[in-house]
């Protein structure tokens, strides 16, 4: 049997900017308890709900004080039970958010490991002695900016967080910590979760010898939002996240996961060649599928995306795919990716449901939001506070989910944890329920119409040559065939089939169709064409 993850369509939900329901200006489990018919209306098999841990909050949720604990601010853990009971009922599947490799500040752990160097917990985190001249112990960065390292005058050590500086990393190293997270990840297992999306799971261990990274050329400073102008860019991270151990890790994490039916693993990755290490991770009882952020960078053409999923499925012997477009932590793929209109946005939940693997469509991308303009007086995020104005951060991508075109956007009855811009009201959810063309509609239409294809859910996946701005693969699954052509392009195109295809076009709903006339494909402005070849 086909296990329920591989080719799953899994929704992500940010409860923060879902449904706020007591008025507070910030979404919560109720919230998403409120808008499940509306998920599972979509079509998706799952829903992966981002953090919501009890938590101080200074990376709103990615900075946990309490593993086994609902944040007052989403709800209790009562609420939480009624959520995947109600996403059973609906037939979804329920993956959470876990943050294994730190914690906050806040967290009990860190407390008692921050009091002395000889204390049950003292090396649970990353700790390490100055060098000789006071400076920190070698020259690991955040990827929030500055150095990695913050000093801890009650032991006279550093301690590491390749985060903020109130997200110390835990010592993986140490087995009563491995221990102590395998045990936080069965709470939950007990508690009835159909998997776990592995925030940073290649942070979890780092260079017992805390060798300095190297540095790197300018011209390779690129890559996941490390623009120049962010020092994290200068360097390669070799040794601060990635490490062989991990991988150890990973199978005592699989072998966990692997006593209960059903469950996926599916890990973020980013490393210094993310799609190597999602290979490797994928590999033998290790994590079921990967992601990591190639197709959330600012480049859209054919040759790149056809260069991305090529490598990948060169390295893949074992595991599944994932593929993202759009998430939390990144611009929104409508404004990226430079498209305009309703049939672009159209396009994009096709592609993204049209490659090898399972997706994640981030909340929203079924409306096809823009990118939020937040002003700096508005601005919430402390990336986008620390880079400010050359990176504004991710709050313009986190911004409420807009239900209707009220004020709060049928968010909120109280003032909305960030501005919600009148191009989302403009795009509500009940703006676009009343208009039968609208993206979510034709979302709607596209899901269900994939699940009724066995290529484009589980099929191999063969890349065509063709002309830029034309993408063109081969799907097949089962004795089914199917040949998927996009032109990416505002402008129409013609492509030149191969002769040894004879394809018969489909009729794929949501998308601006192409017109086969002989071997000659007329492909529309962000058009499609699919058909059996």
């Amino acid at each position: 049997m086909t296990p329920w993850w591989r080719g799953a369509v899994i929704y992500q939900v940010y409860p923060r900017s879902f449904l706020d329901t007591d008025g507070d200006g910030v979404g919560d489990l109720p919230g998403v308890i409120e808008k499940l018919d509306y998920i599972a209306g979509l079509g998706v098999d799952a829903i992966w709900v981002s953090p919501f841990f009890r938590s101080p909050m200074a990376d709103f949720g990615y900075d946990i004080a309490d593993y086994r604990d609902v944040d007052p601010l989403f709800g209790t853990l009562a609420d939480f039970d009624r959520l995947l009971a109600g996403a059973h009922a609906r037939g979804l599947k329920v993956m959470i958010d876990q943050v294994l490799s730190h914690t906050s500040v806040e967290h009990p752990w860190f407390r008692e490991s921050r009091e002395s160097r000889d204390n049950p917990r003292a090396d649970w985190y990353v700790w390490a002695d100055p060098k000789p001249d006071g400076t920190p112990p070698n020259n690991w960065l955040s990827i929030f900016g500055g150095v990695a390292w913050k000093w801890e005058p009650r032991r006279a050590q550093y301690f590491l967080h390749n985060f903020l500086s109130s997200q110390p990393d835990l010592n993986f190293h140490c087995e009563a910590v491995r221990q102590a997270q395998l045990d936080n990840v069965r709470f939950w297992l007990e508690r009835g979760v159909d998997g776990f999306r592995l925030d940073a799971i290649n942070f979890c261990f780092h260079d017992r010898r805390l060798r300095d990274n190297p540095p790197k050329p300018p011209e390779l400073r690129v890559g996941r939002g490390f623009s120049p102008d962010n020092p994290y860019a200068y360097q390669y991270h070799w040794y601060n996240n990635t490490q062989p151990e991990n991988l150890g890790f990973l199978e005592q994490l699989r072998a966990l996961t692997d006593r209960y039916p059903d469950i996926a693993t599916l890990g973020e990755i980013s490393s210094e060649d993310s799609l190597a290490t999602m290979a490797e991770y994928c590999r033998g009882h290790r994590l079921h599928m990967g992601y990591s952020f190639e197709l959330l960078t600012d480049d859209f053409s054919a040759g790149y995306i056809r260069a991305t999923v090529e490598r990948l499925e060169a390295a893949m012997d074992e595991g599944w795919p994932c593929w993202a477009i759009s998430n939390h932590d990144v611009q929104r793929a409508a404004t990226r990716w430079g498209g305009h209109g309703d049939a672009f946005a159209r396009q994009l939940v096709a592609l993204l449901c049209s490659l090898r693997g399972s997706v994640c469509l981030y909340q929203g991308e079924e409306l096809g939001l823009p990118e939020a303009e937040v002003p700096y007086e508005a601005l919430q995020d402390p990336y986008g506070k620390a880079f400010w104005p050359n990176f504004k951060g991710r709050d313009g991508c986190r911004t409420p989910m807009p239900w209707n075109g009220d004020d709060g956007a049928g968010f909120t009855r109280g003032r909305p944890w960030l501005p919600i811009p009148d191009a989302h009201r403009a795009r509500s959810v009940a703006v676009q329920e009343a208009d039968p063309g609208s993206v979510l509609h034709a979302t709607r239409a596209f899901l269900r119409w994939r699940r009724t294809q066995p290529a484009l859910v589980l099929g191999a996946i063969r890349f065509l040559d063709a002309p830029e701005p034309v993408l063109a693969f081969v799907r097949e699954h089962a004795g089914q065939r199917l040949l998927v052509a996009f032109n990416l392009s505002p402008r129409p195109c013609e492509w030149t089939l191969p002769a040894a295809l004879a394809p018969r076009p489909l009729a794929a709903p949501a998308v601006e169709p192409g017109r086969l006339d002989g071997r000659r494909l007329h492909l529309p402005a962000h058009g499609a064409f699919y058909a059996t070849a």
